[in-house]
C-alpha cells in the first residue's frame, strides 16, 4: 500500500513536470512559430530508408501537455479508486505504458513510428479492458482490440503504399501529394474512424466500459480515442477537397446524433457518459471534414478536461454506492456528497456548451462556423439535433441521479473524504471553468467575427433550453402512469442499441462463426481430415506394421509359400 502511494505521488510529479515543460515550449513555437523536425537513420533500402522522427511544434505540445496533466491526475485519484485492489501496481504500470504510447504517436510524423505508439494504445487498452477479468470483461476487450486492428492493418497498408513516395514522413508530402490517388487516403481516414469509433465502428466504446473508472477517464478524455481526430488533424491538408472529406462529414454526423439518441434510453452511468464521448468525437471529426482543423484540436482540448472531470465524479459517486452503475437505483446525491456532485454539474454544464465554461468557446464556435459553411440540409438537422440531445441526456442524468428523490438503494458511506480522489476533481473543475477562455486567447490571437441572423444566433440556445426541458420531463414518472414506450416498442429498441450495432459487432457475427467453426470442426477435424489424417495413417501404418511383423516371424509356412511363389516367377519367366 505505501509502495503505490509513493508510486502515485512520484507519477504525479514526474508528469506534472512534463506538463508544465511541454506547455511552456508551446508557448514559445505558437510565439515565435517554429517546428523543430528531429530526425535519425535506422535502416536504408535502396532508396527508401528507415528512421526515427520526432516533431515538435506548438500543436503536439500543447496536446502532449494536456495528456501527461490528465494523467497525472488519474494517477493520484487511482490511488484512492483502485486503493483495496491487490494488483494496483501493475495497473498503475498499464496506465504509465498507455500514456508512453500516446506520446509517442504525438510526436511522430512518420507512419512507421506512429504504428508503435498506435499498437501500444490498442495492445494496453485491451489489457486494461479485461483488468476484472470476468466474461463480460473478455468479451468487451475482445470487441476493442478486434475493432482497432482493422484500424492497425489500415496504418500497415498505408506504409506499403507509401513506399512508393520514397519514404515514410508524410509530413513532406502532406501539403503537396494528392494520396487519393494511392488510395492512401482512405486507409488514413478508415484508421481514424476506428480509433475513434465512427459508424460503423461505434460498437466498442460503450463496450471498453468495462475497464476500470479511472481508465475511462483517460481513455475517453486525451487518449485512446482522440488518436484518430489527431491523426486527421495531421493529414487534414490532404483531406480538404476529396470524397473522403464528404464521406466523412456525412458518418460523422450520424455518429454525433445515434450517440446522442441512444444516451437518451441508457441507464448505465458510464455508458451515457461513453456515449457522450462518441457524440464529442462526431463533433471534432465533423468539423474536421469542413476543413478547420485548428477548431476540432481546440474542441479537442476542452473536451479532455471535462470529460476526464465527468469520468472521476462517476467514479467516486460509483466507489461510494458500493459499485452499482444504474442510475435508476440512485438519486438525490447532492445531500450526501455535495464536492463529487457539484464538479459533476460544472463538467456537464461544460458539455452542454454553457456560457464561459470550457465547453462554450469551441462547441459554440463550432456551431456558428458550420452555419456559415456549405453545410446540406441532412447534416445540418443532425448537427443541431445532437446539440438538443446533449443538453437532454445531461439533464436526465443530473435530475435521475443527482438531483431527484431517493430511488432503490440503501446507502451506507457516502462521503467525499477521500482527498486523493476529491484534489484531482478539483483541479480539472478549475481547467473545465478557466481552461476554455484560455486556449482560445492562446491559440487564435485574433478573434473569429462571425456574422449571422438573429435567428440562426439565437438556434443553439433555443435547442439546448428546449433539449434541458425535454430531459426534465423525461424524469417526470409515476409508479401508476402508463407506459408510452410501449406503443414505439421497435423504434425505442433501435434507438436505444446504437441502431443495433453492437448486435451486429457482437452477436450476430460470433454466432454465425461459431456455427461456422462448428460445421468445419464436425466434417473436418473430426471427419474427413481425421479419417484421412492422423486416425487414417496410423491405422494404415499399425496394418502395414503387423503384416511386416508376421513375415520376419521364422514360420516354415511363409517360407514355403515363399519358395512356391519365386519357383512360379521364374518357370513364368523361361517360357
Amino acid at each position: 500500500m505505501m509502495w503505490s502511494l509513493k508510486m502515485n505521488l512520484t507519477s504525479l510529479v514526474f508528469l506534472i513536470m512534463i506538463s508544465f515543460i511541454s506547455l511552456m515550449s508551446s508557448f514559445f513555437l505558437l510565439l515565435y512559430d517554429l517546428s523543430l523536425l528531429v530526425e535519425w537513420e535506422i535502416l536504408s533500402l535502396n532508396s527508401c530508408y528507415v528512421s526515427m522522427s520526432l516533431i515538435i511544434d506548438w500543436m503536439s505540445m500543447m496536446f502532449m501537455s494536456f495528456v501527461t496533466f490528465i494523467s497525472s491526475m488519474v494517477l493520484y485519484y487511482s490511488g484512492g479508486y483502485m486503493a483495496m485492489d491487490m494488483n494496483i501496481n501493475r495497473f498503475l504500470y498499464l496506465v504509465l505504458g498507455f500514456v508512453l504510447s500516446m506520446g509517442l504517436l504525438i510526436i511522430s510524423p512518420n507512419l512507421i513510428s506512429i504504428l508503435l505508439g498506435w499498437d501500444g494504445l490498442g495492445l494496453v487498452s485491451y489489457v486494461l479492458v479485461i483488468y476484472y477479468q470476468n466474461e463480460k470483461s473478455g468479451s468487451a476487450g475482445m470487441l476493442t482490440a478486434l475493432s482497432n486492428r482493422i484500424g492497425d492493418v489500415c496504418i500497415l497498408l498505408s506504409i506499403a503504399l507509401m513506399f512508393s513516395l520514397g519514404g515514410w514522413n508524410f509530413i513532406f508530402y502532406v501539403k503537396d501529394w494528392n494520396f487519393s490517388e494511392i488510395g492512401l487516403l482512405i486507409l488514413i481516414t478508415i484508421a481514424a474512424m476506428t480509433k475513434s469509433a465512427q459508424i460503423p465502428f461505434s460498437a466498442w466504446l460503450p463496450a471498453a466500459m468495462a475497464a476500470p473508472t479511472p481508465v475511462s477517464a483517460l481513455v475517453h478524455s486525451s487518449t485512446l480515442v482522440t488518436a484518430g481526430v489527431y491523426l486527421l488533424i495531421r493529414f487534414n491538408s490532404a483531406l480538404i477537397g476529396t470524397l473522403e472529406q464528404s464521406c466523412l462529414l456525412i458518418i460523422a454526423s450520424l455518429t454525433m446524433f445515434m450517440a446522442g439518441l441512444g444516451a437518451n434510453f441508457e441507464t448505465d452511468l458510464k455508458k451515457i457518459i461513453a456515449l457522450s464521448t462518441l457524440s464529442q468525437l462526431g463533433v471534432m471529426m465533423t468539423i474536421l471534414a469542413m476543413g478547420w482543423s485548428e477548431l476540432a484540436f481546440f474542441h479537442l482540448l476542452t473536451h479532455a478536461l471535462f470529460k476526464a472531470l465527468l469520468f472521476m465524479c462517476a467514479g467516486s459517486i460509483i466507489h461510494s454506492v458500493g459499485d452499482y452503475q444504474d442510475i435508476r437505483v440512485m438519486g438525490a446525491m447532492v445531500k450526501f456528497m455535495p464536492l463529487s456532485v457539484t464538479s459533476m454539474n460544472i463538467a456537464n454544464l461544460a458539455l452542454c456548451g454553457t456560457p464561459f465554461l470550457a465547453g462554450f468557446y469551441s462547441k459554440d464556435l463550432i456551431l456558428e462556423i458550420s452555419f456559415c459553411s456549405y453545410l446540406n440540409e441532412l447534416c445540418f438537422f443532425l448537427l443541431v439535433s445532437a446539440t438538443g440531445l446533449t443538453v437532454c441526456y445531461t439533464f436526465r442524468l443530473i435530475f435521475y441521479s443527482l438531483v431527484g428523490g431517493f430511488n432503490l438503494m440503501a446507502y451506507n458511506n457516502l462521503n467525499d473524504n477521500e482527498v486523493s480522489m476529491t484534489w484531482p476533481m478539483l483541479t480539472l473543475s478549475l481547467g473545465s471553468v478557466m481552461g476554455g477562455a484560455m486556449l482560445s486567447w492562446l491559440i487564435f490571437p485574433s478573434p473569429f467575427m462571425i456574422c449571422l441572423p438573429l435567428h440562426f444566433k439565437l438556434l443553439v440556445l433555443l435547442i439546448s433550453i428546449f433539449g434541458g426541458f425535454i430531459g426534465y420531463l423525461l424524469n417526470l414518472m409515476k409508479v401508476n402512469y402508463s407506459l408510452k414506450s410501449l406503443s414505439l416498442y421497435n423504434l425505442i429498441v433501435f434507438s436505444g442499441s446504437m441502431w443495433f450495432m453492437p448486435l451486429i459487432s457482437t452477436h450476430s457475427m460470433s454466432v454465425n462463426f461459431l456455427k461456422i467453426g462448428k460445421i468445419y470442426y464436425s466434417s473436418g477435424d473430426m471427419g474427413w481430415s481425421e479419417y484421412y489424417g492422423g486416425q487414417g495413417v496410423y491405422n494404415f501404418l499399425m496394418k502395414k506394421s503387423v503384416f511386416l511383423q508376421k513375415m520376419q516371424n521364422n514360420s516354415i509356412k511363409l517360407y514355403m509359400i515363399s519358395l512356391i511363389m519365386w519357383m512360379f516367377i521364374l518357370l513364368m519367366m523361361y517360357q
